[in-house]
Protein backbone atom coordinates (compact mmCIF):
# COMPACT_ATOMS: atom_id res chain seq x y z
CA UNK A 1 0.00 0.00 0.00
CA UNK A 2 1.18 3.33 -0.47
CA UNK A 3 3.16 5.51 2.16
CA UNK A 4 0.68 6.48 5.10
CA UNK A 5 1.14 10.16 4.45
CA UNK A 6 1.20 10.44 0.26
CA UNK A 7 -2.47 11.20 0.01
CA UNK A 8 -3.70 14.86 -2.28
CA UNK A 9 -7.60 13.87 -2.40
CA UNK A 10 -9.30 16.54 -1.02
CA UNK A 11 -11.06 14.70 1.94
CA UNK A 12 -14.35 12.90 2.97
CA UNK A 13 -15.85 15.79 5.54
CA UNK A 14 -16.88 12.74 7.79
CA UNK A 15 -13.38 11.73 8.26
CA UNK A 16 -11.93 14.73 8.57
CA UNK A 17 -14.07 15.52 11.78
CA UNK A 18 -13.26 11.63 13.47
CA UNK A 19 -9.40 11.64 12.09
CA UNK A 20 -8.42 15.22 11.85
CA UNK A 21 -9.86 16.70 14.88
CA UNK A 22 -11.57 13.63 16.62
CA UNK A 23 -9.90 9.95 17.45
CA UNK A 24 -11.27 7.53 15.00
CA UNK A 25 -14.16 6.49 14.21
CA UNK A 26 -15.50 3.53 16.57
CA UNK A 27 -17.75 0.52 15.26
CA UNK A 28 -21.23 1.91 14.77
CA UNK A 29 -20.28 5.11 13.71
CA UNK A 30 -22.69 6.18 11.59
CA UNK A 31 -20.51 8.55 8.26
CA UNK A 32 -23.23 9.42 6.55
CA UNK A 33 -25.16 11.01 9.93
CA UNK A 34 -21.87 12.29 10.72
CA UNK A 35 -21.11 14.16 7.26
CA UNK A 36 -24.40 15.57 6.82
CA UNK A 37 -23.29 18.19 9.39
CA UNK A 38 -19.53 17.65 10.57
CA UNK A 39 -19.12 20.84 12.41
CA UNK A 40 -21.84 20.13 14.12
CA UNK A 41 -20.80 16.93 15.02
CA UNK A 42 -17.02 18.94 17.07
CA UNK A 43 -19.29 21.14 18.35
CA UNK A 44 -22.12 19.40 20.14
CA UNK A 45 -19.12 18.03 21.70
CA UNK A 46 -17.70 21.21 22.92
CA UNK A 47 -20.91 22.23 24.55
CA UNK A 48 -20.79 19.39 27.04
CA UNK A 49 -20.45 20.07 30.75
CA UNK A 50 -17.22 19.11 32.49
CA UNK A 51 -16.40 17.05 28.99
CA UNK A 52 -12.92 17.27 29.47
CA UNK A 53 -12.51 16.20 33.34
CA UNK A 54 -11.97 12.90 34.94
CA UNK A 55 -13.61 12.32 37.98
CA UNK A 56 -11.60 10.39 40.80
CA UNK A 57 -15.03 9.15 41.82
CA UNK A 58 -15.94 7.54 38.96
CA UNK A 59 -16.64 4.28 39.02
CA UNK A 60 -13.92 3.13 36.58
CA UNK A 61 -11.36 5.52 38.58
CA UNK A 62 -11.46 4.17 41.98
CA UNK A 63 -7.67 3.46 41.86
CA UNK A 64 -7.05 7.67 41.23
CA UNK A 65 -5.82 9.90 44.20
CA UNK A 66 -8.19 12.73 44.37
CA UNK A 67 -5.35 15.79 44.16
CA UNK A 68 -1.35 16.31 43.97
CA UNK A 69 -1.08 15.91 47.69
CA UNK A 70 -3.09 13.06 48.24
CA UNK A 71 -0.72 11.30 46.12
CA UNK A 72 2.57 12.81 47.91
CA UNK A 73 1.19 11.54 50.99
CA UNK A 74 0.43 8.08 49.53
CA UNK A 75 4.13 8.14 48.61
CA UNK A 76 5.01 9.33 52.20
CA UNK A 77 3.24 6.77 53.84
CA UNK A 78 4.94 4.21 51.26
CA UNK A 79 8.62 5.38 52.48
CA UNK A 80 7.18 5.00 55.88
CA UNK A 81 6.54 1.25 55.61
CA UNK A 82 8.95 0.74 53.39
CA UNK A 83 11.29 2.10 56.14
CA UNK A 84 9.73 0.08 58.72
CA UNK A 85 9.95 -3.36 56.95
CA UNK A 86 13.65 -2.30 56.70
CA UNK A 87 14.30 -2.15 60.08
CA UNK A 88 11.99 -5.60 60.71
CA UNK A 89 14.44 -7.04 58.45
CA UNK A 90 17.53 -5.45 59.87
CA UNK A 91 16.45 -6.94 63.79
CA UNK A 92 15.27 -10.51 62.01
CA UNK A 93 19.27 -10.94 60.30
CA UNK A 94 20.76 -9.61 64.17
CA UNK A 95 23.31 -12.70 65.20
CA UNK A 96 21.05 -14.40 67.79
CA UNK A 97 24.18 -15.59 70.51
CA UNK A 98 22.02 -17.86 72.11
CA UNK A 99 21.23 -19.56 69.45
CA UNK A 100 23.21 -22.46 68.56
CA UNK A 101 22.72 -22.51 64.60
CA UNK A 102 24.04 -18.84 64.44
CA UNK A 103 22.36 -15.74 62.83
CA UNK A 104 18.55 -16.06 61.84
CA UNK A 105 18.10 -15.52 58.07
CA UNK A 106 15.53 -13.62 57.18
CA UNK A 107 13.06 -15.26 54.57
CA UNK A 108 13.26 -13.63 50.89
CA UNK A 109 10.30 -11.48 50.22
CA UNK A 110 8.74 -10.61 46.50
CA UNK A 111 9.38 -7.53 45.13
CA UNK A 112 7.06 -4.67 45.49
CA UNK A 113 6.32 -2.22 43.14
CA UNK A 114 6.96 1.34 44.08
CA UNK A 115 4.16 3.33 44.86
CA UNK A 116 5.16 5.47 41.86
CA UNK A 117 4.40 2.73 39.64
CA UNK A 118 0.94 2.24 40.59
CA UNK A 119 -0.31 5.35 40.36
CA UNK A 120 1.07 6.22 37.31
CA UNK A 121 -0.40 2.89 36.13
CA UNK A 122 -4.13 4.04 37.37
CA UNK A 123 -3.77 7.75 35.62
CA UNK A 124 -2.94 5.93 32.57
CA UNK A 125 -5.82 3.94 32.60
CA UNK A 126 -8.28 6.46 33.22
CA UNK A 127 -6.62 8.33 30.42
CA UNK A 128 -7.12 5.67 28.02
CA UNK A 129 -10.75 4.74 28.52
CA UNK A 130 -11.75 8.83 28.92
CA UNK A 131 -9.98 8.18 25.00
CA UNK A 132 -11.93 5.37 24.30
CA UNK A 133 -15.16 6.43 25.14
CA UNK A 134 -15.31 9.72 24.00
CA UNK A 135 -17.27 11.18 21.15
CA UNK A 136 -15.81 11.88 18.49
CA UNK A 137 -12.47 12.99 20.60
CA UNK A 138 -12.23 16.51 19.47
CA UNK A 139 -11.65 17.49 23.49
CA UNK A 140 -9.49 14.51 24.30
CA UNK A 141 -6.93 15.53 21.18
CA UNK A 142 -7.17 19.45 22.46
CA UNK A 143 -6.81 17.76 26.25
CA UNK A 144 -3.37 16.01 24.34
CA UNK A 145 -2.27 18.64 22.41
CA UNK A 146 -2.26 21.33 25.54
CA UNK A 147 -0.47 18.43 28.09
CA UNK A 148 2.56 18.09 25.23
CA UNK A 149 2.94 22.12 25.21
CA UNK A 150 2.75 22.17 29.00
CA UNK A 151 4.81 19.10 28.98
CA UNK A 152 6.25 16.88 32.38
CA UNK A 153 8.27 13.97 32.49
CA UNK A 154 8.06 10.96 34.39
CA UNK A 155 11.50 10.19 33.88
CA UNK A 156 12.83 13.24 36.08
CA UNK A 157 11.73 11.87 39.28
CA UNK A 158 9.43 9.39 41.43
CA UNK A 159 7.51 12.46 42.42
CA UNK A 160 7.09 13.70 38.64
CA UNK A 161 6.21 9.64 37.68
CA UNK A 162 3.05 9.98 40.73
CA UNK A 163 1.64 13.26 39.47
CA UNK A 164 2.11 13.40 36.18
CA UNK A 165 -1.56 12.62 35.63
CA UNK A 166 -2.97 14.46 38.17
CA UNK A 167 -0.65 17.38 36.84
CA UNK A 168 -3.10 16.78 33.17
CA UNK A 169 -6.41 16.49 35.72
CA UNK A 170 -5.71 19.51 37.45
CA UNK A 171 -4.07 21.83 34.93
CA UNK A 172 -4.80 20.99 31.90
CA UNK A 173 -8.25 19.70 31.81
CA UNK A 174 -9.72 22.04 34.13
CA UNK A 175 -9.32 24.83 31.34
CA UNK A 176 -8.85 23.11 28.69
CA UNK A 177 -11.67 24.93 27.22
CA UNK A 178 -11.21 28.06 29.47
CA UNK A 179 -8.62 30.71 28.80
CA UNK A 180 -5.26 30.41 28.31
CA UNK A 181 -4.22 32.35 30.93
CA UNK A 182 -6.31 30.76 33.69
CA UNK A 183 -4.54 27.54 32.45
CA UNK A 184 -1.02 29.48 32.26
CA UNK A 185 -1.23 30.44 35.84
CA UNK A 186 -2.20 26.65 36.78
CA UNK A 187 0.67 25.12 34.70
CA UNK A 188 3.25 27.10 36.36
CA UNK A 189 1.87 26.92 40.13
CA UNK A 190 1.47 23.18 40.09
CA UNK A 191 3.76 21.19 41.84
CA UNK A 192 4.78 18.85 38.99
CA UNK A 193 5.75 21.57 36.74
CA UNK A 194 7.90 23.31 39.37
CA UNK A 195 9.68 19.72 40.13
CA UNK A 196 10.36 19.05 36.51
CA UNK A 197 11.61 22.27 35.70
CA UNK A 198 13.87 22.98 38.87
CA UNK A 199 12.04 25.79 40.29
CA UNK A 200 11.69 24.45 43.89
CA UNK A 201 16.16 25.02 43.63
CA UNK A 202 15.67 28.65 42.75
CA UNK A 203 16.57 31.03 45.40
CA UNK A 204 16.54 34.92 45.52
CA UNK A 205 20.36 35.83 45.64
CA UNK A 206 19.31 38.89 47.78
CA UNK A 207 16.57 36.54 49.91
CA UNK A 208 16.89 35.74 53.92
CA UNK A 209 17.45 32.18 52.49
CA UNK A 210 20.01 33.26 49.51
CA UNK A 211 21.91 35.10 52.47
CA UNK A 212 22.07 32.07 54.15
CA UNK A 213 22.90 29.56 51.38
CA UNK A 214 24.90 31.05 49.48
CA UNK A 215 22.56 29.65 46.60
CA UNK A 216 21.25 31.80 43.79
CA UNK A 217 18.70 31.57 40.89
CA UNK A 218 17.60 28.49 38.30
CA UNK A 219 16.64 30.22 35.05
CA UNK A 220 15.20 26.48 34.02
CA UNK A 221 11.16 27.59 34.43
CA UNK A 222 11.23 31.07 33.49
CA UNK A 223 13.41 30.39 30.04
CA UNK A 224 10.69 27.72 29.44
CA UNK A 225 7.78 29.47 29.82
CA UNK A 226 8.91 32.66 27.38
CA UNK A 227 10.46 30.15 24.87
CA UNK A 228 8.15 27.37 24.79
CA UNK A 229 5.12 28.06 26.98
CA UNK A 230 3.93 31.36 25.80
CA UNK A 231 6.03 33.92 23.44
CA UNK A 232 7.90 31.50 21.33
CA UNK A 233 11.71 31.95 20.46
CA UNK A 234 12.52 34.97 18.71
CA UNK A 235 9.63 36.92 19.84
CA UNK A 236 12.15 39.54 21.46
CA UNK A 237 12.92 38.72 24.80
CA UNK A 238 16.18 38.88 25.76
CA UNK A 239 18.15 37.11 28.08
CA UNK A 240 18.16 39.80 30.64
CA UNK A 241 13.96 38.97 30.33
CA UNK A 242 14.56 35.56 31.68
CA UNK A 243 16.66 36.70 34.57
CA UNK A 244 14.63 39.07 35.87
CA UNK A 245 11.81 36.34 35.31
CA UNK A 246 13.64 34.17 37.40
CA UNK A 247 13.79 36.53 40.12
CA UNK A 248 10.03 36.96 40.04
CA UNK A 249 9.54 33.25 40.37
CA UNK A 250 11.41 32.71 42.89
CA UNK A 251 9.66 31.17 46.20
CA UNK A 252 7.50 29.29 43.94
CA UNK A 253 8.17 25.74 44.93
CA UNK A 254 6.17 22.71 46.70
CA UNK A 255 5.58 21.73 50.32
CA UNK A 256 8.18 18.93 51.03
CA UNK A 257 7.01 16.05 53.38
CA UNK A 258 7.52 17.84 56.38
CA UNK A 259 5.18 19.61 55.82
CA UNK A 260 6.36 23.39 57.13
CA UNK A 261 5.29 25.43 54.80
CA UNK A 262 2.50 23.69 53.62
CA UNK A 263 0.29 20.39 53.19
CA UNK A 264 2.83 17.72 51.91
CA UNK A 265 2.71 18.06 47.70
CA UNK A 266 0.93 21.31 47.81
CA UNK A 267 2.48 24.87 45.76
CA UNK A 268 3.33 27.09 48.31
CA UNK A 269 5.12 30.29 48.34
CA UNK A 270 8.09 30.54 50.00
CA UNK A 271 8.91 34.38 51.01
CA UNK A 272 12.19 33.52 52.71
CA UNK A 273 13.46 32.44 48.86
CA UNK A 274 12.17 35.14 46.66
CA UNK A 275 14.51 37.64 45.08
CA UNK A 276 12.68 41.19 46.70
CA UNK A 277 12.71 44.46 45.31
CA UNK A 278 11.12 45.36 42.25
CA UNK A 279 11.51 43.53 38.41
CA UNK A 280 11.52 44.58 34.76
CA UNK A 281 10.04 42.18 32.21
CA UNK A 282 9.97 42.88 28.46
CA UNK A 283 10.39 46.91 29.23
CA UNK A 284 7.63 46.92 32.12
CA UNK A 285 8.32 47.47 36.21
CA UNK A 286 6.85 45.28 38.26
CA UNK A 287 6.64 46.29 41.89
CA UNK A 288 7.80 44.06 44.45
CA UNK A 289 5.08 41.82 45.38
CA UNK A 290 5.76 38.36 46.71
CA UNK A 291 3.73 35.80 44.70
CA UNK A 292 2.18 38.14 42.55
CA UNK A 293 4.60 39.58 40.93
CA UNK A 294 4.94 36.63 38.84
CA UNK A 295 1.34 36.13 38.70
CA UNK A 296 0.99 39.66 37.31
CA UNK A 297 4.08 38.89 34.86
CA UNK A 298 2.11 35.55 33.37
CA UNK A 299 -1.21 37.55 32.79
CA UNK A 300 0.61 39.92 30.43
CA UNK A 301 2.62 37.31 28.96
CA UNK A 302 -0.64 35.26 28.25
CA UNK A 303 -1.80 38.25 26.87
CA UNK A 304 0.87 39.25 24.56
CA UNK A 305 0.97 39.40 20.58
CA UNK A 306 4.00 36.84 20.38
CA UNK A 307 1.79 34.37 22.68
CA UNK A 308 -1.00 34.53 20.28
CA UNK A 309 1.27 34.09 17.01
CA UNK A 310 3.15 31.16 18.80
CA UNK A 311 0.17 29.19 20.28
CA UNK A 312 -1.81 29.79 16.69
CA UNK A 313 0.89 28.47 14.80
CA UNK A 314 1.10 25.31 16.89
CA UNK A 315 -2.58 24.66 17.04
CA UNK A 316 -2.81 25.00 13.02
CA UNK A 317 0.66 23.22 12.68
CA UNK A 318 -1.62 20.24 15.23
CA UNK A 319 -4.77 19.99 13.58
CA UNK A 320 -4.57 21.22 9.90
CA UNK A 321 -1.14 20.69 8.23
CA UNK A 322 2.81 20.65 9.51
CA UNK A 323 2.77 23.83 7.14
CA UNK A 324 -0.39 25.19 8.03
CA UNK A 325 -1.90 27.87 6.23
CA UNK A 326 -0.70 31.49 6.92
CA UNK A 327 -4.28 32.94 6.79
CA UNK A 328 -5.21 29.91 9.23
CA UNK A 329 -2.33 31.00 11.44
CA UNK A 330 -3.74 34.70 11.63
CA UNK A 331 -7.44 34.22 11.96
CA UNK A 332 -6.29 32.28 14.95
CA UNK A 333 -4.22 34.20 16.20
CA UNK A 334 -6.80 37.32 15.80
CA UNK A 335 -9.63 34.95 17.93
CA UNK A 336 -6.67 34.54 20.71
CA UNK A 337 -6.01 38.32 21.32
CA UNK A 338 -9.67 38.84 20.52
CA UNK A 339 -10.98 36.32 23.26
CA UNK A 340 -8.53 37.60 25.68
CA UNK A 341 -7.61 33.49 25.09
CA UNK A 342 -11.02 32.32 25.42
CA UNK A 343 -9.84 28.31 24.21
CA UNK A 344 -13.65 27.44 23.45
CA UNK A 345 -13.89 30.39 20.83
CA UNK A 346 -10.83 29.28 19.88
CA UNK A 347 -11.63 25.32 19.29
CA UNK A 348 -14.77 26.50 17.48
CA UNK A 349 -12.66 28.66 15.05
CA UNK A 350 -10.70 25.81 14.39
CA UNK A 351 -13.38 23.98 12.81
CA UNK A 352 -15.25 26.94 11.51
CA UNK A 353 -12.06 27.40 8.81
CA UNK A 354 -12.40 26.29 5.55
CA UNK A 355 -8.54 25.26 5.46
CA UNK A 356 -9.37 22.66 8.39
CA UNK A 357 -11.95 21.01 5.73
CA UNK A 358 -10.31 21.50 2.28
CA UNK A 359 -6.44 20.93 3.34
CA UNK A 360 -5.66 17.14 2.79
CA UNK A 361 -5.28 14.66 5.62
CA UNK A 362 -1.64 13.79 4.98
CA UNK A 363 -0.23 13.96 8.25
CA UNK A 364 0.85 11.03 10.03
CA UNK A 365 -1.25 10.21 13.75
CA UNK A 366 1.41 10.46 16.20
CA UNK A 367 2.23 7.12 18.32
CA UNK A 368 -0.51 8.11 20.67
CA UNK A 369 -3.62 9.19 18.46
CA UNK A 370 -2.24 6.04 16.68
CA UNK A 371 -2.57 3.80 19.43
CA UNK A 372 -5.80 5.08 20.68
CA UNK A 373 -7.69 4.89 16.91
CA UNK A 374 -6.39 1.11 16.96
CA UNK A 375 -7.71 0.18 20.13
CA UNK A 376 -11.09 2.36 19.37
CA UNK A 377 -11.44 0.78 16.46
CA UNK A 378 -10.73 -2.79 17.23
CA UNK A 379 -13.01 -2.18 20.48
CA UNK A 380 -12.80 -3.76 23.79
CA UNK A 381 -10.49 -6.90 24.33
CA UNK A 382 -9.18 -9.41 26.72
CA UNK A 383 -5.46 -8.06 27.65
CA UNK A 384 -3.18 -6.46 29.95
CA UNK A 385 -4.41 -3.08 30.40
CA UNK A 386 -2.92 -0.39 30.44
CA UNK A 387 0.41 -2.00 30.27
CA UNK A 388 0.03 -3.10 26.63
CA UNK A 389 -0.67 0.61 25.64
CA UNK A 390 1.69 2.10 27.66
CA UNK A 391 4.30 -0.93 25.81
CA UNK A 392 3.60 0.04 22.49
CA UNK A 393 3.64 3.84 23.01
CA UNK A 394 6.95 3.27 24.20
CA UNK A 395 8.19 1.23 21.44
CA UNK A 396 7.23 3.83 19.16
CA UNK A 397 9.09 6.17 20.40
CA UNK A 398 5.59 8.16 22.52
CA UNK A 399 6.22 6.78 25.95
CA UNK A 400 2.73 8.34 28.03
CA UNK A 401 4.28 11.83 29.89
CA UNK A 402 8.04 11.02 29.07
CA UNK A 403 8.81 13.52 26.52
CA UNK A 404 12.43 13.64 25.67
CA UNK A 405 12.50 17.16 26.72
CA UNK A 406 10.57 20.64 27.74
CA UNK A 407 9.87 20.80 24.06
CA UNK A 408 7.52 17.98 23.96
CA UNK A 409 6.91 15.49 21.44
CA UNK A 410 7.37 16.59 18.04
CA UNK A 411 4.18 17.66 16.03
CA UNK A 412 5.55 17.12 12.62
CA UNK A 413 4.90 13.79 9.91
CA UNK A 414 8.76 13.85 9.20
CA UNK A 415 9.35 13.04 13.24
CA UNK A 416 7.67 9.81 12.67
CA UNK A 417 8.19 8.38 9.10
CA UNK A 418 10.79 5.71 9.00
CA UNK A 419 11.21 2.66 7.62
CA UNK A 420 11.81 1.21 11.38
CA UNK A 421 8.67 3.18 12.63
CA UNK A 422 6.41 1.73 10.15
CA UNK A 423 7.59 -1.72 10.48
CA UNK A 424 6.81 -0.93 14.37
CA UNK A 425 3.32 0.26 13.24
CA UNK A 426 2.58 -3.43 11.24
CA UNK A 427 3.96 -5.37 14.34
CA UNK A 428 1.60 -3.91 16.59
CA UNK A 429 -1.34 -3.81 14.27
CA UNK A 430 -0.67 -7.57 13.71
CA UNK A 431 -0.79 -7.56 17.46
CA UNK A 432 -3.38 -5.97 18.29
CA UNK A 433 -5.49 -7.91 15.39
CA UNK A 434 -4.16 -11.22 16.99
CA UNK A 435 -5.87 -10.10 20.25
CA UNK A 436 -9.26 -8.80 19.32
CA UNK A 437 -11.91 -10.71 21.01
CA UNK A 438 -14.28 -10.56 18.24
CA UNK A 439 -13.52 -9.79 14.88
CA UNK A 440 -16.10 -8.70 12.11
CA UNK A 441 -16.08 -8.67 8.28
CA UNK A 442 -12.64 -6.53 7.36
CA UNK A 443 -14.48 -5.44 4.52
CA UNK A 444 -17.20 -4.23 6.44
CA UNK A 445 -14.87 -2.67 9.04
CA UNK A 446 -13.62 -0.39 6.32
CA UNK A 447 -16.82 1.35 5.40
CA UNK A 448 -17.57 1.82 9.45
CA UNK A 449 -13.64 2.86 10.13
CA UNK A 450 -13.06 5.14 6.95
CA UNK A 451 -16.02 5.76 5.55
CA UNK A 452 -16.07 6.26 1.65
CA UNK A 453 -12.60 7.13 1.36
CA UNK A 454 -11.48 3.73 0.95
CA UNK A 455 -9.06 3.30 -1.90
CA UNK A 456 -9.44 1.35 -4.22
CA UNK A 457 -5.97 -0.17 -3.51
CA UNK A 458 -6.65 -0.63 0.08
CA UNK A 459 -10.00 -2.26 -0.71
CA UNK A 460 -8.10 -4.67 -2.99
CA UNK A 461 -5.37 -5.20 0.02
CA UNK A 462 -7.86 -6.38 2.43
CA UNK A 463 -10.03 -8.30 -0.26
CA UNK A 464 -7.24 -10.97 -0.48
CA UNK A 465 -6.30 -11.29 3.11
CA UNK A 466 -5.74 -14.80 4.08
CA UNK A 467 -7.91 -14.38 7.49
CA UNK A 468 -9.84 -12.01 9.27
CA UNK A 469 -6.95 -11.52 11.27
CA UNK A 470 -4.52 -10.47 8.47
CA UNK A 471 -7.49 -8.34 6.72
CA UNK A 472 -7.45 -6.44 10.19
CA UNK A 473 -4.30 -5.61 10.39
CA UNK A 474 -4.10 -4.78 7.14
CA UNK A 475 -7.11 -1.95 7.59
CA UNK A 476 -5.08 -0.92 11.15
CA UNK A 477 -2.33 -0.03 8.30
CA UNK A 478 -3.96 1.39 5.45
CA UNK A 479 -3.24 4.77 4.82
CA UNK A 480 -6.73 6.32 5.42
CA UNK A 481 -6.33 5.18 8.91
CA UNK A 482 -3.01 5.88 9.39
CA UNK A 483 -3.51 9.66 8.36
CA UNK A 484 -5.30 12.91 10.16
Amino acid sequence: MAAPFANSVSPDPALVALNRFGLGAKPGDEFGKIAADPRGYLEAELKQQDVALISPDGPRNAGLLDSTAAIQASMAAAMERKAARAERAAAVMQPATDDPAGPAVAKAKPLVPHVEADIYRDEAQARFDKALTATPGFVERLVGFWSNHFCVSVAKAPVVRACAGAFEREAIRLFVLGRFADMLLAVEHHPAMLFYLDNRQSIGPDSRAGKRRGRGLNENLAREILELHTMGVGSGYAQADVTSFANMLTGWTMAGREGRLGEPGSFVFNANAHQPGKAVLLGKTYPDGGMGQAEAALNDIARHPATARHIATKLARHFIADDPPPAAVARLGTVFSKTDGDLRSIALTLIDMSEAWSTPLTKLRSPLDYVVALRRAVGATAGNEPQRSLRWLSVLGEPLWRPPGPNGFPDRTDAWVSAEGLKTRLDIAWQAAKQADDIGDPDEMLGSLIGTSVSAETRQAISRAESRQQGLALLLMAPEFQRR
